[in-house]
C-alpha cells in the first residue's frame, strides 16, 4: 500500500512514494522548468523514477502547487511561479500522467503532514506557515484540510501586516500588486531587504554576531511575525503553529514569539505551541502523497 506525491515548487520538483507509516520507500528531486508544458515533462520523468524505485506503478498521484485552482475554471491562480497562473495544470497533469490527480496548495501540502504525523499530531487544529522565498499558510481540522468556499483559506501571506507602524504604512510592493503584504515582511527575502544582507542565512549570523542594523531587523522580524500571528490566532485559535521554510530554522523564532504574540491577543492568555516542521522540506512532498487516502493509493 503505496502513496505517491509531488511537491511542484519554485525552484524544484520532487516525487515521492510513502509506505502505509509515511516512511519514504522512493524520492527523487530535480530542478523546475520556467517553462509550463516543461514543467509537466519533468512532473512525469520525476514520478517515473520513483515509480522505479519504490517498484510499484502510481495508481492515482497528490500534487502540491504554488497557488491554487480556481473553482469557477480549474485554472491555476496566485501562484508565485508565475508560469502556472491561468493554466489548467490539474487536467494537464491528469492527461500527461494517465491517471487521476489531486490538487493542493503547497502550504496546504504542509499543513496536512504536519497535522498527519508532525509537529501537530493529535492536534484538533494546525496551522501551518511557509516562511520561505515566499510565505504561505495551511489549515488542517481533525486531520483534514481547509480549503474554503472559494478555495484560499490560510492565504495568510497575502494579508496585509497587523497594526502597521508608521513606518511599515503602506509598505513594499509585493509581486501580488499590492503593497504591504505579509509575505514582503516575513518571507526570507522580505527579511533580508529589510537587514540590507544578500541572504536571510547572511542577516541572522550578522544579527548573532552582534551587528547592530541586522540585530534591530531581526528584532523587527520577530515582532512582524508575532503580529501576523497573532491575528491568526484571534481567528481561529489554533491549537498548535507548525512553522516550515528556511526561515524555521531561525531558533530565536521559538524563544521569542510566544511573549510578543500575547499583548496582541483579544485573551488573558496564550500558551499555544510554536513548533519548527518536524519534516522540513519534506513536507510538501508528504502532504500531497496524503491528499488521497491509503486504501485509494
Amino acid at each position: 500500500m503505496i502513496r505517491f506525491g509531488v511537491d511542484f515548487g519554485g525552484t524544484k520538483i520532487e516525487a515521492s512514494a510513502l509506505d502505509a507509516d509515511g516512511r519514504f520507500v522512493a524520492r527523487v528531486r530535480g530542478p523546475s522548468p520556467r517553462r509550463y508544458g516543461e514543467g509537466l515533462e519533468a512532473v512525469a520523468a520525476l514520478l517515473a523514477e520513483a515509480e522505479r524505485q519504490a517498484g510499484v506503478k502510481a495508481a492515482r498521484v497528490g500534487v502540491g502547487t504554488p497557488g491554487s485552482p480556481s473553482p469557477r475554471d480549474g485554472l491555476i491562480r496566485n501562484a508565485n511561479s508565475t508560469q502556472l497562473n491561468g493554466q489548467p495544470f490539474q487536467a494537464d497533469l491528469k492527461r500527461v500522467l494517465g491517471r487521476p490527480v489531486r490538487l493542493a496548495n503547497d502550504a496546504n501540502c504542509l499543513a496536512l503532514s504536519e497535522a498527519t504525523d508532525g509537529a501537530g499530531r493529535g492536534a484538533r487544529v494546525v496551522f501551518a506557515a511557509i516562511l520561505g522565498t515566499g510565505c504561505g499558510a495551511g489549515v488542517a481540522v481533525d486531520g483534514a484540510l481547509i480549503e474554503g468556499r472559494n478555495g484560499i483559506a490560510g492565504e495568510w501571506g497575502h494579508a496585509p501586516l497587523p497594526w502597521p507602524k508608521p513606518s511599515e504604512y503602506p509598505g513594499p510592493v509585493c509581486w501580488c500588486g499590492r503593497r504591504g503584504c505579509l509575505e514582503v515582511w516575513v518571507s526570507g527575502p522580505g527579511f533580508a531587504a529589510d537587514a540590507r544582507t544578500t541572504s536571510a542565512e547572511a542577516a541572522v549570523a550578522a544579527a548573532r554576531a552582534g551587528e547592530t542594523a541586522p540585530a534591530a531587523a531581526l528584532d523587527r522580524y520577530l515582532g512582524r511575525l508575532a503580529r501576523g500571528l497573532a491575528m491568526v490566532c484571534d481567528v481561529i485559535d489554533p491549537d498548535v503553529i507548525a512553522l516550515g521554510g528556511g526561515m524555521s530554522n531561525v531558533g530565536e523564532l521559538y524563544t521569542a514569539l510566544p511573549g510578543r504574540i500575547a499583548p496582541h491577543l483579544f485573551s488573558d492568555v496564550f500558551d499555544t505551541p510554536i513548533r519548527k516542521a518536524v519534516h522540513g522540506d519534506s513536507s510538501g512532498v508528504r502532504g500531497a502523497a496524503w491528499l488521497w487516502p491509503l486504501e485509494a493509493a
